[in-house]
This record gives structure tokens, sequence and C-alpha cells, in this order.
């Protein structure tokens, strides 16, 4: 099997109205035209490995953002919408030549780009951390932060034989915030 996991990511907070070029680029570049090049990149060998009977698969992660949206950080929303849609399209051009594209959204997850965020919320709010991570996992219903394990089992998934017929798909693990 063949796979290329698009895991790259940053999201910056600002009020779209201080949303300068620069941000509003940087966020593009980094989680979506970063997608578009390792994707460009890795293709030619994804397609030789199914010429060669072997699967292959793409995964982008994308986010809950890219499914609804959140405040402050539209120049990332339109990134990870982007990346969910190049997934749709990917799907349907690769589809018969053997290669599956999802993509994974993962709500609040314990990572860096959380971290940064409590971080932030702390010192624009003044909020602790703990009410700035109660925030954030508001709307899961779960109140919890997802786990990189989690996240990483449904990558996991989707490259298997199993989601052999898994095409197109944006898979939410986010303890039903986006349900």
């Amino acid at each position: 099997m063949t796979v290329l996991i698009n895991n790259a990511g940053q999201a910056l907070s600002q009020p779209f109205a201080k949303t300068d070029l620069q941000l509003w680029q940087h966020m593009l570049n980094v989680n979506l035209t970063g997608t578009y090049l390792c994707i460009q990149a890795a293709l030619p060998d994804l397609l030789a490995a199914h010429a060669k009977g072997h699967a292959a698969r793409i995964v982008n992660m994308a986010s809950t953002a890219g499914l609804k949206g959140f405040a402050y950080v539209s120049a990332y929303a339109a990134a990870k919408h982007g990346v969910i849609g190049l997934t749709r399209s990917l799907a349907l051009e690769l589809a018969r030549k053997g290669v599956t594209v999802n993509a994974v959204c993962p709500g609040f997850t314990e990572t860096d780009i959380v971290r940064e965020s409590v971080a932030n919320i702390v010192a624009k709010t003044g909020q602790t951390e703990a009410q700035a991570r109660d925030a954030l996992v508001a709307h899961n219903p779960q109140k919890r932060m997802i786990q990189p394990e989690e996240v990483a089992q449904a990558v996991m998934w989707l490259c298997s034989d199993a989601a052999a017929s898994v095409n197109g798909q944006s898979i939410a693990v986010d303890g039903g915030e986006t349900m």
C-alpha cells in the first residue's frame, strides 16, 4: 500500500477586520497550498502503486473548522474548507485510477495548535487556562479534548483495506460537535 498523509497545519487567530493579506496568505500556504504541493509530489508514486496492483491512499488533515467555521480564524477555516473541496474533487478524479482521497476533521485536539490557542485566549482575555480549555470544548457534547491517538486511529482505518470503498469523505473526529 502506498499512502500520503497531509498533516501539516497552523491556526493563527485574528478578527477578520484585522486579518491582513500576509496572515491570510500564510494560512492558505500552510494549510491548503502545502496539501496541494504534497499531493502533486506524491501522485506519480500513488498512481504507479495502483498500476502494480497495490492500494493507494491520500488522507488530508482538515478540521472541524473546515466543516463549519469558527470566529477569529477565518483564514484558517477558509483554508481547511479548501482542503475539503480539494479532497472531494480529487476523490472523483482519482477514483478510477485506484487512489482514494479522504479527509479527517478533528475537533479541538490535544496538540501544539490547541496549546497555542489556549495561551492566546489566556493572554487576550485574562481567563485561566482551565477556563480557556473549557471554552474550546464547550460545543463538544463529550466536553473533552480529542486525543491525538483517536485521530491517528481514524487515519489508519482510512489507509486500511477495510476502507477501500470510502472515498471523498470528511470524517469528523470531534465528539459529536459537527453532527
